[in-house]
């Protein structure tokens, strides 16, 4: 796994920290210094990545409560042995269907609504293939994230680009294409959907 840069470290630490110290501080002066630590941490991915501060300041500021890691959730989908991949229009990656999980959200059916929203698939999750530190990269992924990737089981549908993916296609091991989505799908994940297709009985991957 690629070494997230150290100042994307500090400055997600520093914002979780203030975040959760706004949210549980009951004094007006101590909630003007966490909300400066938010400021500084804005200022700090502005200035590291070259990113609109305000922009930065704003998704650093959304959050409340106690700062927890955001869940990203991917489905594995297999179809003769072939790997059902989305070419996201955002960048022109592959990877396969997924994306953030919803408050309210159960994983797997979230996993499953991706499937159906971004490949035309109705599948159903079997079993989780691992559970994923997801250090994403970039100017909407500056949170601390889990990936969550389960093997599922096609019920009906055909390939259907949406909105997000302009191809759907299925691929063999040795065929998957050289341009990943960022972070979204690495080829870990790819190389232990594999794995858990053929051999469900293996044990959950985690990091």
């Amino acid at each position: 796994m690629p070494e997230l840069p150290r100042w994307l470290q500090w400055a997600r630490e520093i914002q979780a920290l203030a975040q959760t110290g706004y949210h549980y501080s009951t004094d007006e002066y101590n909630r003007q210094r966490y909300q400066r630590l938010i400021e500084i941490a804005a200022e700090m991915v502005s200035e590291a990545a070259g990113l609109n501060y305000e922009k930065v300041f704003c998704l650093f500021r959304e959050p409340v409560g106690y700062a927890t890691p955001r869940v990203d959730v991917r489905a594995a989908i297999f179809q003769d042995d072939r790997l059902l991949l989305v070419r996201e229009t955002a960048d022109g990656g592959w990877t396969m269907p997924g994306g953030w999980a919803d408050v309210g959200d159960v994983p797997s059916e979230a996993a499953e609504r991706e499937a159906f929203e971004e490949a035309g698939f109705r599948v159903k999750a079997r079993k989780v293939i691992g559970v994923y530190d997801a250090n994403r990269v970039g100017p909407l992924e500056l949170f601390h994230a889990f990936k969550i990737v389960f093997l599922c089981d096609i019920i009906e549908g055909k390939p259907t680009p949406s909105h997000e993916t302009s191809e759907v296609a299925f691929f063999g091991e040795g065929e998957i294409p050289s341009v990943l989505s960022g972070e979204r799908t690495l080829p870990r994940h790819i190389a232990d959907a594999f794995q858990a297709h053929a051999d469900p009985s293996l044990p959950t991957v985690f990091d």
